[in-house]
């Protein structure tokens, strides 16, 4: 019998991974909460201006109605933006009456709260963290409906379910990796988007290489430094959802963050580039949330500090790079 699988969200993401699995040959329910993104995908088989390179095949069901889409499933998989989980999940505490696996896609960490996904399912919910996994790594949607060689890594408490998660999303173009570090996984997808939008920064103010480069490589040095302090594992942030998925994002056509940053260093405010995006960019509120986790460890993060200010504060991009380059002159460490 083919494993019933519940998607929550039919983003780019979403919709990739709901095709994913459905070809892997498990029973697929798509969920969209937005009537009019429903519509589209009922009539479209996909949403043209987030996804338009693959359909979702026949067999995909998709569904507007949250009590249909998660009953009698095996496993629920949840791909909505970070700040929208404990909202969109909140409705599950009724819906749900047994122990049910959720795995979150979502990379970011909630402002304010700054609990990890897995965190806010734990708390809204009371999920054991046996029940509950991230998924994470260097997977844009729009290679993976093009079956590009992808690899990503799932991260749990739970040996067994990471290993269900392996079998169940591994194909001869995606491959899982496993891995018992779900703190150092689930903060290495939130804290790379910030680096992105540093490094669309500097792009749009029309610096090199050189340049990002070092954000890359001192941004991850910060990544490892947080993640640390939270209880993460330091060679966690050497694999996939550290800097596999910090390089992607940084380098890529298809990065968001990295978008966002390009046209705030050309010149843009922040509103006037959220307002022409049709979808999220995950950095630009875990810039804010990273902030307040940088001041309630007290770690030292100067890559994340000069991007708030930017986004958040209104400096100069020029004078945030001219701040980072005359710091005081120190060895490189990386903790």
């Amino acid at each position: 019998m083919a494993d019933r699988i519940a998607v929550l969200g039919a983003g780019s993401w979403g919709m990739a991974v709901a095709r994913l699995l459905d070809a892997n040959g498990s029973e697929v329910r798509l969920w969209e909460f937005d009537k009019t993104e429903y519509d589209k995908l009922i009539k479209y088989r996909t949403i043209p201006e987030k996804l338009k390179d693959a359909t979702m095949a026949p067999s995909i069901d998709i569904t507007n109605d949250l009590d249909y889409a998660v009953s009698q499933a095996g496993l629920i998989v949840l791909v909505v933006p970070s700040q929208k989980v404990r909202s969109a999940i909140e409705p599950l505490r009724t819906l749900i009456t047994r122990n049910i696996p959720i795995v979150s896609l979502a990379k970011g960490v909630e402002v304010n709260t700054l609990k990890r996904m897995s965190e806010v399912i734990h708390e809204v919910l009371g999920s054991s963290p046996e029940l509950i996994a991230a998924l994470s790594g260097p997977s844009h949607a729009e290679e993976v409906v093009r079956d590009m060689p992808t690899t990503v890594v799932a991260a749990s408490d739970s040996p067994e379910l990471v290993k269900r998660l392996q079998r169940l999303f591994s194909s001869r173009t995606f491959r899982v990796y496993t891995s018992d570090d779900i703190v150092g996984v689930e903060l290495g997808g939130a804290l790379k988007n910030i680096i992105a939008i540093g490094v669309g920064i500097t792009d749009g103010l029309g610096l090199g290489d050189n340049t990002r480069g070092a954000l890359i490589t001192r941004g991850l040095a910060e990544m490892v430094r947080l993640g640390v302090a939270m209880g993460a594992r330091a060679e966690t942030f050497a694999g996939l959802s550290g800097i596999g998925d910090l390089v992607t994002t940084c380098i890529s056509q298809h990065s968001r963050n990295r978008y966002v940053g390009e046209k705030i260093g050309q010149g843009m405010r922040l509103d006037d580039v959220l307002a022409g995006m049709t979808m999220v960019a995950e950095g630009v509120q875990t810039t804010r949330s990273g902030n307040q986790l940088r001041e309630k460890y007290n770690v030292e993060m100067p890559i994340t500090t000069q991007v708030y200010q930017v986004l958040f504060e209104d400096k100069p991009a020029a004078e945030a790079v001219a701040d980072l380059m005359g710091r005081e002159l120190k060895p490189e460490v990386w903790h």
